[in-house]
């Protein structure tokens, strides 16, 4: 296979800048190289360094531009696509007024096939690489998914969304139907190329104690699979999961009692989360995934991202489309920024950019592969305008290293900031 060597400024990490100080985490080169063969990352390092170990190999020089592991989009919900930025609603409303009737068109294949496309492209064009995403109960929508990913190579995670209660007729299964068809198509496509499958109760108030359980058998058979759901949204949420519930000790219980709580768990927001879920989830190695701009959009409240943090948890950042308001993972890091302002901390541009990348990858358990700009990782990188629009062009001018110049990217930038994209050392056309 043909080598190639990008050059530029590089960005990658060595630790978890929200645990320990940033400075030690970090690994960055003005005037740094990726060397890439075929579809993995072979080395990083000095520029001149790889060009005179590798003078065979094709050069791109990107000058300046800041070369990073392509996004990782740990939660989000393809057929929400053609919904974003819906006017004026809570989560309980939000979902019966927009979601619902939307999730209803992907019975036809033809739809799903197109919004999975759509959706795909347009994490591409903000730079990410991999997406978390639900799809709808039918199984139509996650061979759609599953098969644009497969036609773009990327790596994804998705599952059947389930849902036997609190949902129209139309968009409800069965505890049998949902173990049925989530097994069959677990197997169809758990790793098979780039694919990851994810059992999917929607959340708990949509499902009944018997879907839980028989969802949870499905996990225990499966445990090399992820189980991805919605914990603590907001607090009228949680109030209709103690009515639904009346004997769990608190939301998190509501999965863990039918065994869909363990260490590949994935929960989206996680905002009002009680001391003991936070201790059971640190305990299990479960991650908890940050929706910023869903947050705020939807009125839910303000994550504590820090806290969370030091208490041990692993946390992904997410898009959160279609109740996250932007496809791009740059506005998803500028409203983490702004909700730790919110909190009392001032997130580090290495935060952002490690919650963005090697924070999502290991929510995912797949640290090393996405996520990593380092050796022995898939190639899966996107490239990055410092100086993409006027005016992020004459406050970068102005900076004093490279964190100052890249700030203003992360909080003011958006597809215009992706310069390139590279998905399995592939360029994308």
């Amino acid at each position: 296979m043909t080598k190639q060597i990008l050059l530029g400024q590089t960005l990658g990490f060595c630790g978890n800048p929200l645990v320990e100080d940033w400075q030690d985490a970090v690994v960055f080169d003005s005037a740094g190289a990726v060397l890439i063969d075929g579809d993995r990352i072979v080395q990083t390092g000095p520029a001149a360094m790889l060009r005179a170990a590798h003078p065979d190999a094709n050069v791109t020089d990107y000058g300046d531009a800041l070369i990073s592991a392509g996004f990782v989009d740990a939660h989000m919900h393809y057929p929400q696509t053609a919904m974003i930025a819906s006017w004026g609603k809570q989560l309980i409303d939000w979902l019966n007024t927009y979601t619902f009737p939307e999730e209803a068109r992907f019975a036809d294949p033809a739809y799903a096939a197109d919004i999975a496309g759509r959706t795909l492209d347009l994490a591409l064009d903000h730079g990410t690489t991999t997406l978390t995403s639900f799809c709808t109960i039918h199984p139509a929508s996650v061979d759609a998914f599953f098969g644009a990913a497969g036609a773009r190579n990327m790596a994804v995670v998705a599952g059947k969304t389930c849902m036997d209660r609190n949902a129209p007729e139309n968009l409800r299964d069965t505890p049998q139907s949902a173990y049925d068809d989530s097994k069959a198509l677990l197997e169809k496509w758990h790793g098979k190329g780039r694919a990851n499958y994810a059992i999917t109760p929607r959340f708990s108030p949509t499902s009944t104690p018997d879907q839980l359980t028989a969802l949870g058998a499905l996990w225990a058979e499966h445990p090399d699979c992820l189980m991805q759901t919605h914990l603590s949204e907001q607090l009228p949420e949680i109030d209709w999961v103690r009515g639904l519930f009346p004997d769990a000790r608190d939301y998190l219980d509501t999965y863990e009692a039918f065994g869909l709580l363990g260490e590949k768990g994935l929960y989206g927001h996680a905002i009002h989360l009680e001391p003991r879920e936070i201790d059971r989830l640190r305990d299990v190695g479960a991650a908890v995934v940050h929706c910023p701009t869903s947050n705020t959009f939807i009125g839910s409240g303000l994550f504590d991202l820090m806290g969370l943090a030091k208490a041990g948890l692993s946390i992904g950042l997410a898009t959160d489309t279609g109740g996250g308001s932007s496809f791009s993972m740059l506005r998803t890091m500028a409203a983490a920024y702004e909700i730790g302002q919110l909190r009392g901390t001032a997130l580090h541009p290495a935060q952002l950019m490690w919650l963005a990348t090697e924070g999502s990858a290991k929510a995912l358990h797949m640290q090393g592969q996405i996520g990593h700009l380092g050796a022995g990782a898939m190639a899966d990188i996107t490239v990055i305008d410092l100086a993409s629009t006027p005016a992020i062009s004459q406050r970068s001018a102005r900076a004093s290293d490279i964190w100052d110049a890249l700030f203003p990217t992360i909080m003011m930038g958006d597809d215009r900031a992706i310069r390139d994209v590279y998905v399995a050392g592939k360029r994308r056309a």
